[in-house]
């Protein structure tokens, strides 16, 4: 009988979902994609794609290479690449992106900066180290 290989890796092609009416307190660390109907309370990091659906909403810092909102975000938002704020989105917070797409109705309040995020950081750490 041959045996099946039942080793699930995490990957930027697989989908986490996180359903109206789930509620996850505590900070959320992944490879993969994530959409979020429900609520996080904590932080969210994820080298792929996260879209918060238009009943998700997270209270924390969402840091992820690229992001689809449509719901609420109460915290700082760092995108790799592109944002999207749909029309029902509403943020409270900063954001950091390298570009960003804003539908007619999306409300943010806070601070945009527009730049390559990884060449900001790399950047700064290269500054911090010529500082004596």
């Amino acid at each position: 009988m041959k045996k099946r290989n039942t080793t699930i890796s995490d990957g930027p092609d697989r989908l986490n979902v996180l359903v109206e009416g789930t509620r996850v307190k505590g900070d959320i660390v992944m490879e993969s994609s994530i959409r979020i109907d429900g609520e996080v309370v904590g932080n969210l990091a994820s080298s792929a794609k996260v879209v918060v659906g238009k009943n998700g909403s997270v209270k924390g810092d969402l840091n992820c290479s690229e992001a689809d909102i449509e719901g609420r975000i109460e915290g700082v938002i760092k995108v790799e690449d592109l944002l999207i704020l749909r029309a029902n989105a509403r943020v409270n917070g900063d954001i950091k992106c390298s570009r960003i797409q804003i539908e007619d109705g999306a409300q943010f309040t806070g601070k945009c900066i527009m730049s390559n995020v990884q060449e900001a950081i790399e950047r700064a750490e290269n500054t911090a180290d010529l500082v004596y």
